[in-house]
């Protein structure tokens, strides 16, 4: 059974090497997190990942990282860390993927986002495109 709970401070190590190990997430300082939604997935007493996102408007958000330890894949932590932030009430989730990222395409497909658009050139540390996808809850 998994726990999804706020990150804290004292969380920031186990984040950190959790995105160390995730090379396909943001690798942005932990520290910012800590002015952001977030949250932190509970599973075997560990931290097994962690979301960060953002309101951008009434009933609206952008999940800006999202980033699962490896030994903890597959066990649902990214699913109910993506569920904490769009269930309860109507609103409307944007993120943007690499294009190259299949893995996560598809992830977050299953979960109900939808590829809206297209980001050409988008991420620096490269020439690839990002994928913007959506979900929208009724």
């Amino acid at each position: 059974m998994s726990l999804i709970r706020p990150g804290a401070a004292a969380d920031l190590a186990d984040v950190a090497a959790i995105q160390a190990a995730s090379p396909e997430a943001a690798q942005w300082p932990p520290q910012d997190y800590l002015g952001f939604d977030f949250r932190v997935c509970i599973l075997d007493d560990r931290i097994a990942g962690f979301a960060v996102s953002r309101v951008t408007g009434p009933d609206e958000r952008e999940l800006l990282n999202l980033a699962v330890a490896p030994e903890f894949r597959r066990r649902g932590a990214g699913a109910g860390l993506v569920r904490s932030l769009v269930t309860g009430t109507a609103i409307s989730v944007f993120l943007e993927v690499r294009e190259s990222n299949r893995t996560a395409r598809v992830f977050y497909k299953t979960l109900g986002f939808q590829e809206v658009g297209v980001r050409p050139g988008y991420y620096a540390s490269s020439p690839e495109s990002a994928i913007v996808m959506k979900f929208h809850s009724c």
